[in-house]
């Protein structure tokens, strides 16, 4: 099984990192026996994955970086780096790979504190690697500090550091920045791709399969949530029920509260998970003494630590929304497909009473702005509107059609 595996449904994109790998793994080759270097390279110091949630950018990318990293013996027999089980594919896969640094969003930005020590080390030499690789997971974040931090290093690269930035769209980067990036950009898979790879890599029965993919609509990860959490699939049925409840203002403002409610008890069970063992970590690191008592002049960095967790929260329970939003998105999607009598295949195969029902009950020009009201909640979440106005104005809206 090589690192291009895990991409699925994007063959040509694999083809082109795979080609891009063989270059630069004969341009530190060459460089590492003194010999020529090659004339034409597809390589280059900064690579931009855009495309749809759930294409898989951020695999697309982690995975160049273990193609980069690839120490395999079978390079000299003419074999392909990215074998994906030598030392260098494993670590960099897990993200223990002491020259691939990933930086990703904590809060609604990647501020410029966050990408102070990351720019720095791009531009030193790899440690024991063969580049030295900066992840950026979440690059629409960057705010103009962190992006001029970026900018600066992405125009003067140390000759080994190769930076791979990832976001939904060349629109969301920098011009200065997407300029000096080679662009790849991936598309969503197709239902029956996610759905044959929840089959042959996870295990998970046809049907159900099947039935995950249809509704995250070739989102990879929601799809496995989907297929293998009952709460996930619980919540989702609760959201798809929300269209039929709101009959009344009265019941507009619980369904917001729920729907709130929901998104804030998933960022407190994440953060019982991360921040109790970030926070441990980072005493003992700081040497607490027994009883947990902590040296005087560490308060600046248990408080930097507390406001990074703080950010963290905010951000998971506004993601937990998002998914919300957009399983809401795909119930009207296709009450308008049912309207206009589409051929395009349901996403919400499992609730089709319902959506006869509101397909009946109201018109095309309804549900579009229906639709339009869930998208005006989104755009409210990402300028810090509080969540709670947010969705309650957006059930009104829904209730009125």
């Amino acid at each position: 099984m090589t690192v291009w595996d895990d991409l699925v449904g994007q063959e040509k994109v694999s083809e082109q990192l795979d080609a891009a790998a063989r270059d630069a793994d004969a341009l530190v080759t060459a460089a590492a026996a003194d010999g020529p270097l090659p004339e034409a390279s597809r390589m280059t110091h900064a690579w931009l994955f855009t495309g749809p949630p759930g294409a898989g950018r951020s695999q697309a990318a982690r995975a160049f970086a273990a193609a980069l990293q690839c120490v395999s013996p079978d390079r000299a027999l003419g074999g392909a780096p990215g074998c994906g089980f030598c030392d260098g594919c494993h670590t960099a896969l897990i993200g223990t790979h002491a020259d691939v640094t990933t930086v990703a969003a904590v809060g609604a930005q990647i501020l410029a504190a966050d990408m102070r020590d990351t720019v720095r080390k791009s531009f030193t030499s790899p440690a024991n690697g063969r580049w030295q690789v900066i992840l950026v997971e979440d690059a629409e974040r960057l705010n103009e500090k962190s992006a001029n931090a970026v900018l600066k290093a992405v125009e003067e690269p140390a000759p080994r550091t190769v930076w791979l930035l990832c976001a939904p769209s060349l629109e969301d980067v920098l011009p200065t920045i997407r300029s000096r990036c080679r662009h790849l950009n991936l598309r969503t898979p197709s239902v029956e791709a996610v759905a044959d790879t929840l089959v042959r890599r996870d295990g998970i029965e046809p049907g159900i399969a099947s039935a995950a993919s249809r509704a995250t609509q070739g989102h990879v990860d929601r799809a496995r949530r989907l297929a293998t959490d009952e709460r996930a699939r619980a919540r989702r049925a609760e959201v798809l029920r929300l269209p039929l409840r709101i009959d009344d203002v009265g019941a507009c403002l619980r369904a917001a509260q729920e729907l709130v409610d929901a998104a804030t008890e998933d960022s407190k069970e994440l953060a019982e998970e991360i921040d109790v063992k970030e926070t441990e970590e980072l005493k003992a690191a700081l040497g607490a003494v027994q009883g947990g008592r902590m040296p005087r002049g560490t308060a600046g960095v248990m408080k930097e630590l507390e406001e990074k967790q703080k950010r963290r929260r905010t951000r998971t329970q506004r993601d937990s929304l998002d998914q919300a939003l957009t399983d809401l998105t795909g119930f009207y999607r296709d009450v308008l497909a049912l309207q206009f009598g589409s051929r395009v295949a349901l996403a919400n195969t499992d609730t089709e009473d319902a959506l006869d029902r509101m397909a009946r009950g109201s018109t095309p020009e309804s549900t579009l702005r229906r639709i339009e009201a869930i998208a005006a909640c989104r755009d409210a979440l990402d300028r810090n509107v509080a969540p709670l106005l947010a969705v309650e104005a957006m059930t009104m809206a829904l209730r009125a059609g």
